[in-house]
């Protein structure tokens, strides 16, 4: 198999990859709408669907950080930036997890949990973010 190296033909094709990823998401989306409609939001989340949607939307932002880490200004340094946003989603976190025991009526472990997981889920990109922006300064 021949490398496309005409720019033209490599951005039809990505062009036909981004349509046929919208395709798929919408459909997904129907799929679940319906599910939702019908059964309920419960069954929506126990659906392999939703396991699906929620990995090929995450892929999709993760390769589209890249793209835009390629193309941004360097205003501060990466370390700097990642300190900064750190010391932020830290604050988020503990206020989530310090308010999460008054509005569901559980106990504090639960506002432990679940503040503890969304630092962690909520990091994981800018950490991304950094290896890319120091890769990009390499």
């Amino acid at each position: 198999m021949k490398k496309i190296t005409d720019e033209r033909l490599i951005l039809k094709n990505l062009k036909s990859i981004r349509g046929a990823y919208t395709i798929q998401t919408l459909g997904i989306l129907g799929i679940l709408g319906y599910d939702w409609i019908t059964r309920g939001s419960e069954a929506v989340f126990e659906s392999p669907l939703w396991f699906i949607f929620i990995v090929s939307t995450t892929a999709g932002l993760f390769f589209s950080m890249d793209i835009s880490v390629s193309h941004e200004t360097p205003k501060r340094t990466p370390k700097k930036s990642l300190g900064i946003s750190t010391v932020i989603i830290a604050l988020i976190s503990i206020a989530v997890g310090i308010f999460v025991p008054f509005s569901s009526k559980s106990d504090s472990i639960n506002g432990l949990i679940v503040g503890g997981v969304l630092f962690i889920v909520v990091l994981i990109p800018y950490i991304y973010l950094y290896y890319l922006r120091t890769k990009q300064q390499d």
